[in-house]
């Protein structure tokens, strides 16, 4: 770089920052697009090969016409409903046939058991789209106009409108929140006005490259999105992006006040953090690419879609930030000043402090470090992840939440979401008193030819029948789940009947089952790709082996603070099923970032100064810039709390809090004070194991 032309030096960042104001420019209303390719029916992401997504395709034949059941319920302050306001609610959904959006005549009212609830069944057309909200409004309009009551609507149709309001603005509020906080954090640790800026236009056009790729791909029915999937990407892009523009500008600026030129410095910068930066991508990146061993759908579409946005964010880590740094060279920095290499070496302030505390008793300090997180391991087995219930999906109470609840109080629990039976048509009689004579079943009937479960003769196609059980308990709770059990046993015992269970209970327990299923299969995937991809780039056996048992005992002591925190404090009984994978894949693949960034600077100075010296100096000059990475990254992931939904909320947690514990301590404390009571021997087989502390070598 010293020996080419002056304008040839210049040249690859100004055509490198054209290039990224280009791709910017074109692709940036992506991110606001992605929404149009999204889809939020959760049926759409059930186990491929589970009993429950048999009957969904099963089913099909039965319905007429596909549709979306919006479930009207009437109450009366605690009164009796009379005959007179049964007849009115009966004319007032029935008026609603032949309107835009409704299928069919809507059903009758219908009383509950304690004459205190009224209940009908309004079909909508599944594919309203936008205008779902203003035909749940025309059904709501006429619902009230019966005197004397209050008029809820709950079931699928109200629960997918309260999905789509809690994702609606998911670009806009989720991306604001997510970029302030970065911007705010960055200022207040870098003291610069430039430099953060910088990263975070670096972000943008990582996170408006990926959400092109991903609209393209989504939109050939290459990937999958859902608004979970689209909130996701958004902040592991920015949170990934910002972690390696971190660690490059950090080298940037050391390259810099050794009074280099700023086109050299760059080039140095890319070259000594290139190795750690693209490692560290391609843990996330493979990490999240075993999702793809996963049965659950929407697994598997996080897999390819996260993978695409940490290749972008490190597109724009060894590209577009390089150019600006090297075409701004100090004026990045201002007001601050790049500090001369020897003094950084040395460090300053707590991070001196903290190398020198573990310095000093590197034993004691690893193994209290490793009790304090075993005591919050311990409780990580008391984490529930059966699922949420239903009036835990959102977190603020939604209308739909609350309607579902009055529901249950005055009909089955199972009411509007029946256990669907799937059975030979010669075997309907068999099948329908099996079914009525399991425990926790409260009537079952086979859907007639008007459409209705027991009400005539059964509705035969391909000499089948579809047979409808509803459930006495909540169709969401662990009791249901049981039924479904006992249901599928007694049915599936029938001769010849060759029957399937299915429906809403079934396909949350289906989920629950594939969930587990897919923990024991994708952890010791990951854990093989982490560890392959340490030893590849530490040229170790034992540090690897060490690094990875260190990020998954904090991941476990993460769960047991969770457990606490959301049965404790949040109030949440349960998680999703996916939450625990989820959780592990981010918070190992991530923890395993930093302890990259520590280990291969480590690793650098440890072959000029001796292993000792290079345990601390590794950990003094890197101690600021990671500590920021992680508060960044926490702070990102935090953001998705800014969605209502329950799933994001404890994602958001998990991520956060197991990333601080991660950089604070685990980093901090406790792999360094490991490094320097194993000694050299941890380098083996490297040639660093035979070396002396004070011996320099230039192999490795």
């Amino acid at each position: 770089m010293r020996t080419a032309p002056r304008w040839a030096r210049w040249l690859v960042p100004v055509v490198l920052l054209l290039v990224w104001l280009g791709v910017g420019g074109a692709l940036g209303p992506y991110a606001g697009k992605l929404g149009e390719v999204a889809t939020n029916d959760q049926a759409a992401f059930l186990p491929q090969s589970a009993e429950s997504t048999q009957v969904l395709e099963a089913r099909k034949a039965f319905d007429q016409s596909e549709t979306l059941p919006a479930i009207v319920v009437w109450t009366a302050d605690g009164e009796r409903v009379s005959k007179a306001q049964q007849a009115e609610a009966t004319r007032a959904v029935g008026g609603l046939a032949g309107e835009q959006g409704i299928v069919g005549r809507p059903s009758p009212a219908l009383p509950s058991d304690d004459g205190e609830a009224l209940q009908a069944v309004v079909q909508l057309r599944p594919d309203l789209g936008d205008e779902l909200e203003t035909t749940l409004d025309a059904v709501r309009d006429a619902a009230n106009g019966v005197s004397g009551t209050t008029a809820q609507i709950a079931g699928p149709a109200a629960s997918q409108a309260d999905l789509s309001d809690a994702f609606a603005g998911i670009d806009g509020l989720l991306l604001g929140v997510a970029l302030g906080a970065v911007l705010v954090i960055l200022l207040l640790v870098y003291r610069s006005v430039l430099l953060p800026l910088l990263i975070i236009v670096g972000s943008v056009f990582a996170l408006a490259l990926a959400c092109a790729v991903v609209y393209v791909l989504a939109d050939r029915d290459v990937v999958r999105v859902d608004g979970q999937v689209q909130g996701i990407l958004s902040i592991l892009v920015i949170g990934a992006a910002t972690d390696y523009a971190l660690l490059l500008a950090a080298r940037f600026r050391e390259e810099l006040a050794r009074g280099g030129d700023r086109a050299a410095a760059a080039l140095a910068a890319v070259r000594r953090s290139f190795g750690a930066i693209t490692a560290s991508a391609a843990t996330v990146a493979l990490g999240l690419l075993a999702l793809l061993a996963s049965d659950l759908t929407n697994n598997r579409a996080l897999g390819p879609v996260g993978a695409i946005g940490i290749v972008c964010a490190v597109l724009t880590t060894l590209t577009f930030l390089p150019a600006v740094l090297a075409l701004l060279g100090r004026a990045a920095y201002w007001p601050s000043k790049p500090q001369p290499p020897e003094e950084s070496a040395q460090g300053r302030g707590i991070w001196r402090r903290v190398a020198a505390t573990v310095a000093g008793r590197p034993r004691r300090t690893w193994v209290v470090t490793a009790l304090v997180l075993a005591v919050f391991a311990a409780f990580s087995p008391q984490l529930s992840s059966k699922g949420v219930p239903l009036d835990e999906i959102f977190v603020n109470d939604a209308p739909s939440v609350a309607a579902q609840r009055t529901l249950g109080e005055h009909f089955p629990g199972g009411s509007g979401n029946p256990a669907v039976i799937i059975a030979a048509a010669d075997r309907v009689d068999e099948v329908t008193a099996a079914a009525e004579d399991t425990e926790g079943v409260a009537s079952a009937g086979a859907v007639s030819e008007a459409g209705r479960p027991g009400g005539g003769k059964p509705l035969v196609v391909d000499g089948r029948v579809r047979v409808d059980a509803t459930l006495k308990a909540a169709a969401d709770s662990d009791a249901a789940k049981a039924t479904v059990e006992r249901l599928r046993a007694e049915v599936h015992a029938v001769p010849g009947a060759d029957a399937l269970v299915g429906g809403y209970t079934a396909q949350q327990y289906d989920t629950q089952e594939t969930a587990s299923r897919d923990r024991t299969v994708i952890v010791p995937v990951v854990l093989a790709i982490i560890l392959l991809i340490l030893m590849l780039l530490l040229r170790s056996l034992l540090v690897p082996v060490l690094l990875v048992a260190t990020v998954a005992l904090n991941f476990l002591a993460t769960l047991g603070v969770s457990t606490l925190v959301f049965e404790h404090l949040l109030g949440f009984s349960g998680t999703d099923a996916s939450v625990p994978l989820y959780g592990f894949v981010f918070l190992v693949a991530l923890g395993v970032d930093y302890n990259i960034f520590l280990m291969s600077r480590v690793r650098e100075e440890a072959l000029l100064h001796g292993h000792r010296e290079g345990v601390l100096r590794g950990l003094t000059t890197t101690g600021g810039v990671i500590t920021s990475a992680g508060v960044v990254l926490a702070a990102t992931f935090a953001a998705l709390m800014v969605i209502p939904l329950a799933f994001l909320v404890q994602i958001a947690f998990i991520v956060a809090f197991g990333v601080l514990l991660d950089t604070l301590v685990v980093r901090s404390l406790l792999v360094p004070a490991l490094m320097l009571d194993i000694g050299r021997r941890a380098w083996w087989p490297s040639s660093l194991a035979r070396r002396g502390d004070g011996e320099r070598t230039t192999a490795g």
